[in-house]
């Protein structure tokens, strides 16, 4: 078995390239950065390159994950995130179960898919809590006793499905619905190790992510951020792909920062940049539209789920970011807690929700690729809290992304004639300017697309 210290000496370059970097970097997420108004896109975006959606399509019958499979197609998008789960797959020392994911791997070969596909959850028999402890049946959220047999069986899965294209090594293991009875930075290391020297054997071409650290990685109060822990441990040394879930109360914050998504996001990836990191990628986000009770996430409804997750697309659609992965395609069933059985763009038998039509509407109108643009000049005051984000498309026109905490007017000087699409409505209106050469711009608290010449 692998030992911290075998850890720190495999990745001391890694945690030495850390140490020169200035110490107010290291709080990843806590920076300030003034109120945003006009957001300038990082970079160009190709919606099937940069947005996936994870997939379950191994919980459904064959015919309902054929129909997601072309429910997310018609949508023009091409990645998915697979999570497959080793207590499932082998709930008995060497007795496989596979024949469910077989038929789901078939599917994503099949229909052309590129994917992302992380392993978690540990079988009893390979799980680090005691017999008769009395958390024993919360066997799957404690990690292997040894890191080594989870690698095994990562190189195992890696030489059956050759169409992974990505592969990631656990998932969320800075809280305790996945790493019991703590987090432990030095834990999650040696099975990450163990699983990127195995993953580089094998399928040596093969990108491979640290797990998906949930929310911004915060683990127990006042014990720090996991992907800085993993980080100083020299993770980065590595060439993974740092990823993280940045689910939130709304899509520009938190309950007690209602502006801190970006506040959080700019600095932070401008901290993993520093440190050599080439890609990052949020593997979970998004809302669910369950009833309650409560649970975590603010009940919004199925419009608000539509709502928050167009605005939250349009902001990290333009912040630095190399791909994201909205949670979940399909709604589920009654083996997911009552929350997570709503998260889907689709209902269980595959039929469209109200998020599904908004985002096919929001794509539609940006065509597949949009590219940073300049915003349309404003007079006099602004909504309160306005979001702006300006694109160009290929051929020239010109779209601004807005909206605003509080309805209202902006007054936009040098445009004739626009167009103001409405994706979660479905609506759209010509604008022409007024005698004076000002053009008024109704303004929402949902996401409106201003498109024109």
């Amino acid at each position: 078995m692998t030992t911290p210290s075998d850890l720190r000496r495999a990745l001391i370059v890694g945690g030495a390239t850390l140490a020169a970097l200035p110490a107010k970097a290291l709080n990843l997420w806590g920076k300030k950065v003034p109120q945003v108004v006009e957001l300038k896109p990082m970079r160009t975006v190709v919606w099937r390159d940069f947005l996936g959606v994870n997939a379950q399509f191994q919980w459904f019958e064959p015919a309902i994950a054929r129909k997601q499979v072309e429910r997310l197609k018609a949508l023009d998008l091409n990645w998915v995130r697979l999570g497959l789960h080793w207590m499932l797959m082998e709930p008995k020392e060497g007795q496989f179960e596979l024949e469910a994911i077989d038929r789901m791997m078939a599917l994503v070969k099949d229909a052309g898919l590129r994917n992302i596909t992380y392993v978690v959850g540990t079988p009893r028999f390979a799980s680090v809590v005691a017999k008769g402890d009395k958390y024993e049946q919360y066997f799957d959220k404690f990690p292997p006793k040894d890191p080594v047999l989870f690698a095994q069986r990562m190189v195992m899965l890696a030489k059956r499905y050759p169409q992974v294209d990505v592969w990631q090594a656990w998932n969320e293991p800075n809280i305790l619905g996945f790493w019991a009875p703590k987090p432990d930075p030095e834990g999650y290391g040696r099975l990450l190790l163990a699983s990127v020297q195995g993953l580089r054997a094998t399928v040596p071409s093969k990108p491979i992510a640290m797990a998906g650290m949930a929310y911004f990685s915060e683990m127990a109060p006042g014990n720090g951020l996991m992907i800085q822990k993993m980080g100083e441990l020299g993770a980065f040394n590595l060439d993974l792909i740092i990823a993280y879930h940045p689910y939130t109360a709304t899509a520009e914050g938190s309950e007690a920062d209602p502006r801190d998504f970006v506040k959080r996001v700019v600095p932070a990836h401008q901290w993993l940049r520093s440190a050599k990191v080439k890609q990052i990628w949020a593997t979970e986000w998004g809302w669910s539209s369950y009833d309650g009770p409560k649970e975590e996430q603010p009940i919004v409804g199925e419009q608000g789920q539509a709502d928050l997750t167009l605005r939250r697309l349009a902001l990290m659609a333009a912040l630095d970011y190399d791909r994201i992965f909205l949670f979940t395609l399909s709604d589920l069933d009654k083996r997911a807690s009552v929350r997570d059985q709503h998260y889907g763009l689709l209902r269980e038998n595959g039929e469209p929700k109200p998020v599904y039509f908004a985002l096919q509407r929001f794509l539609k109108i940006c065509g597949p690729r949009i590219e940073p643009g300049t915003p349309p000049a404003t007079v006099g005051d602004k909504p309160e809290g306005l979001i702006g984000i300006a694109w160009r498309q290929p051929d020239g026109q010109k779209l601004w992304m807005v909206w605003a905490d509080k309805p209202g007017t902006l007054r936009l000087k040098g445009l004739a004639k626009a167009t103001l699409h409405h994706p979660l409505k479905g609506t759209q209106r010509a604008l022409t300017a007024q005698a004076n050469g000002e053009l008024s711009l109704p303004v929402d608290t949902s996401l409106q697309i201003l498109s024109h010449a």
